[in-house]
């Protein structure tokens, strides 16, 4: 009887070698098992960590950045939730909150100050004019929101006049260019005066769009015309001023021509 062949007795060696599939494929599922456990376990005790224990809950919430509010006053506008867990804090509402009750805030950061703390970096609106409300004067910044009304007037900051009415030669600006975009350009025009004319300004004056003056302090004004222009009209103010130190009235309305008078 003729014995196995070559071919026989290698698929019997190959057959004989490695563990049974069922075995390996047992200890595959076990490993499987035992790292979708561990996978488990370790999520659930994150979750824990930063909601579950005492940990990482908010208790500081230090504000920076302030210079008429008070930090107090923005704590208590921003409303942290102070004993919740820091991973559960919103933000965003948070910003949201600040700039709806506080207008006087032009940028705020609420930022999480691990492990207990959550922060708010804020910066307020600069006044560059003034407009007078009763008795009382509210305040513009340098992008024309009107964002607070005080009692008292911040030092250095230039009166608004709007001359513009709905009778005589303002009225066709009026009825073009609205309310809003008539402040819009007495801001600009505030902002673009040489840094000496600036700290003097007492008055920016609009009678319309293409007339806006400027008095300063010791009753000396400046025609500035139309809020186009600005570094040009600077440029000749400052030259004009210099040339003529005595003159009383200075007009930069044209700025390649520009003119003064009185003594």
């Amino acid at each position: 009887m003729a014995g196995p062949t070559t071919a026989e007795r290698g698929e019997r060696q190959q057959g004989s070698s490695g563990p049974p599939p069922a075995r390996g494929a047992g200890r595959r599922l076990r490993r499987i098992v035992i790292l979708a456990v561990a996978v488990v376990l370790l999520g659930a005790g994150g979750a824990w960590v930063l909601y579950g224990s005492q940990w990482l809950r908010v208790r500081h919430v230090p504000v920076s950045g302030t210079r008429v509010l008070t930090p107090a006053e923005v704590r208590e506008a921003a409303d942290v939730p102070v004993g919740a867990p820091m991973a559960s804090v919103d933000t965003g509402a948070i910003e949201a909150r600040l700039r709806r009750k506080l207008p006087r805030i032009d940028t705020v950061d609420v930022v999480r100050s691990w492990p207990r703390g959550i922060a708010l970096n804020v910066s307020e609106r600069t006044p560059v004019l003034l407009l007078r409300k009763g008795g009382n004067f509210v305040e513009v910044d340098d992008e024309g929101v009107r964002f607070a009304t005080v009692s008292q007037a911040p030092k250095g900051v230039p009166s608004l006049e709007l001359s513009a009415s709905r009778k005589g030669p303002g009225a066709a600006s009026l009825r073009r260019f609205g309310t809003g975009r008539l402040v819009r350009a007495a801001v600009r025009v505030a902002g673009d005066l040489p840094a000496p004319v600036a700290r003097a300004a007492r008055t920016v004056q609009v009678r319309s769009y293409d007339a806006i003056s400027v008095e300063l302090g010791d009753g000396r004004t400046v025609a500035w015309g139309s809020d186009e222009q600005g570094r040009a009209k600077a440029r000749a103010l400052t030259a004009l001023m210099k040339a003529s130190p005595g003159a009383r009235h200075f007009d930069v309305t044209v700025p390649t021509a520009p003119a003064s008078s009185g003594s």
